[in-house]
């Protein structure tokens, strides 16, 4: 018997289960979020910040397809910058630091203005199964039983979360939050694979107690770029930040007490981030290295707390006091609350569908940490599609799968990485992880995804109408710029000299040309002036790109026929002739979608995947 029932439950109020929510209810499915408290959805559990490179591309692209991340950051962010500005569009990226409360807040009046959505502070403890193995709902602390037509489980650090200070072991999932036992018992008794994996963060600091004037200021953008597409402006009052760094009393501090530090003491099994990894790490692994940077971040425009990011730290209180003491402008900062590791289990994504739906538990989603990765944008962006997927399977139509792939989005590498590679330490997105980085840019999110959002139902109409209208606009002015022709002696005339080959080059070419200066664009090609900023930026990174993406896409169409072969979920690998033992064993346990995903499995050799071709063209001759 159940108490109620809804399309989508989701389990969780972080990001992932914010944006796994927010997409359910949007696609129109009946959505109830439930969580420890409800007071805390939406709170940034570490860094006060959103964003960054390859980050930011994550959450422009979350913004593409109408998530929140974005528009969170914008209502509450006090210091904005585009990181590697001085490079190629295509590794920008943007970056937010926001007042905790004011992204808390904007988060649930996000939440709670979507229709069909409902939250509520109540923990979940079991899962509900049908008869055929799916799940059918979930099971309250109170024993309430809610029945669903899928379940996304977005629990964070919270599996069994365990928090260190030296040798001190408090069970937790985040300061002050109980951790999720029961749910981490129910998933074990799934049979899923579980593992332990770690992370930390830094103590806090009270920002009256810091020597501000003895350290190097950050100021942010001015005027500051939004995060998301549809922020006209920022209207928040911006804020500074500074800088320190460590030294050698800094470093030989650390390496004299390694054994007060729960990860080097042997208290933590789990492994902890290579990309951030805590300051015992950087003195131990970087020993010739001399210093170490750390940016000062305010968390809030009335709150005095300050969040030292780069001094990530399990080391007993006493010790985090004297290092804190050792830096330049710290002599004298207290600690408002020390710093902590947290060591959680993780369910291994290789279980997953590319859907991020459990194979061996139909309707059940997983996204966020529970996969495997770090960080607040890893998670929103596999919160919304496992919220688009979820809703999607709640229907109980025959929907296709909503996937995007690596050449679509950074989502679509984040997921296939996930779902093939599985993870050794927790995953975070990198440009350098796509072999599409030159077309995937942060700020042509939209053009590339919001399409696929409207026809998955999950994008709005205002968003909807802005962005036809501005994909319009910038089709049209490509057209004429493709169009618009002069000779080598005006662009001589206008300051960038070509080749006097006669052969007269367009305004597309001319925006690509990186000695032409703007002015003498717009001398060439007046009409150029007259573009809105947006539509001019985005030529300018299209004509920047031309050359190479028309390359890498030639390159990449002669991969595709191979990469789209599907691989049904029903296909016996052990049938196939010329596979060896492991290669059935790698194959089978990893459960490749299409050939182009079994290619990039680790160990899978290309004889296999020659055989394997062989076996799905005779099954499928359409794609003989």
């Amino acid at each position: 018997m159940l108490d109620e029932r809804w399309d989508v439950v989701v389990v969780g109020g972080g990001h992932a289960g914010a944006e796994a929510a927010a997409a359910a209810a949007r696609c129109g499915a009946r959505t109830l979020l439930l969580t420890h408290r409800i007071e805390t959805i939406g709170e940034m559990s570490c860094n006060p910040a959103v964003g960054g490179i390859g980050k930011g591309h994550l959450v422009r692209e979350v913004d593409a397809l109408d998530g929140i991340i974005a528009r969170a950051a914008d209502a509450a962010g006090i210091h904005f910058k585009l990181l590697n500005r001085s490079k190629g569009p295509a590794v920008r990226g943007p970056r937010a630091q926001a007042d905790r409360a004011l992204f808390r807040t904007a988060v649930q009046a996000l939440l709670r203005a979507t229709p069909g959505l409902e939250m509520r502070g109540e923990p979940v403890e079991d899962l509900i199964l049908g008869g055929d193995g799916a799940v059918a709902g979930v099971v309250t602390a109170a024993g309430k039983r809610i029945g669903a037509g899928a379940v996304v489980i977005t629990t964070g650090t919270f599996l069994r979360g365990e928090i260190h200070i030296g040798d001190r072991r408090t069970p937790a999932g985040r300061v002050g939050e109980a951790p999720a036992i029961g749910l981490a018992l129910t998933l074990e008794r799934l049979g899923l694979p579980l593992a332990r994996l770690k992370t930390g963060t830094p103590p806090r600091l009270d920002g009256r107690t810091i020597d501000w004037a003895a350290l190097e200021p950050q100021h942010g953008d001015d005027p500051p770029e939004p995060l998301s597409w549809m922020t006209e402006r920022i209207t928040n009052r911006q804020v500074a930040c500074a800088i320190t760094y460590t030294n050698a009393a800094t470093h030989e501090l650390i390496r004299a007490n390694l054994h007060h530090s729960a990860v080097y003491g042997g208290g933590i099994s789990g492994v902890g981030p290579r990309y951030c990894p805590s300051i015992e790490d950087k003195v131990v692994r970087f020993a010739d290295k001399m210093r170490h940077q750390i940016f000062l971040e305010r968390e809030g425009l009335d709150d005095d707390t300050v969040y030292p990011n780069g001094i990530s730290t399990s080391l007993a209180e006493p010790v985090q006091a004297a290092v804190v003491a050792s830096l330049p402008g710290l002599e004298r900062a207290v600690i408002l609350r020390p710093g902590y590791a947290i060591e959680y289990d993780h369910v291994d994504p290789r279980a997953l569908r590319p859907t991020l739906e459990v194979r061996a538990a139909p309707r059940l989603f997983l996204a966020g940490q529970i996969n495997g990765t770090t960080g607040y944008e890893e998670a929103a962006a596999q919160g919304v599609m496992a919220g688009v997927n979820a809703a999607a399977r709640a229907g109980g139509t025959a929907a296709p799968d909503r996937v995007l792939s690596r050449g679509e989005a950074y989502i679509g590498v984040l997921v296939d990485d996930l779902v093939l590679q599985g993870v050794t330490e927790p995953y975070r997105m990198l440009t350098a992880r796509s072999e599409h980085r030159l077309a995937l840019r942060a700020d042509n999110a939209g053009l590339r995804l919001t399409e696929t959002g409207i026809a998955w139902g999950c994008v709005g109409a205002e968003r909807a109408a802005a962005h036809r209208t501005f994909a319009a606009t910038v089709a049209e002015a490509e057209a004429r710029a493709r169009q618009d022709q002069a000779t080598p002696t005006a662009f001589a005339a206008a300051g960038a000299p070509v080749n006097h080959d006669g052969r007269r080059r367009s305004a597309f070419e001319a925006l690509g040309l990186p000695g032409l200066p703007e002015d003498g664009v717009a001398t060439l090609f007046p009409w150029l002036r007259d573009l809105p900023p947006r539509v001019l930026a985005e030529l300018r990174a299209r004509a920047l790109y031309a050359p190479y993406v028309e390359r890498q896409a030639a390159e990449l169409r002669v991969l595709e026929r191979e990469e789209r072969l599907p691989i049904p979920d029903d296909l016996d690998f052990a049938a196939i002739p010329g596979l060896s033992l492991e290669m059935r064993q790698r194959l089978d346990r990893a459960r490749p979608a299409t050939l182009g995903s079994a290619g990039r499995l680790a160990g899978v050799t290309p004889a296999a995947i020659a055989a394997l071709a062989v076996h799905l063209r005779t099954r499928e001759p359409r794609f003989t």
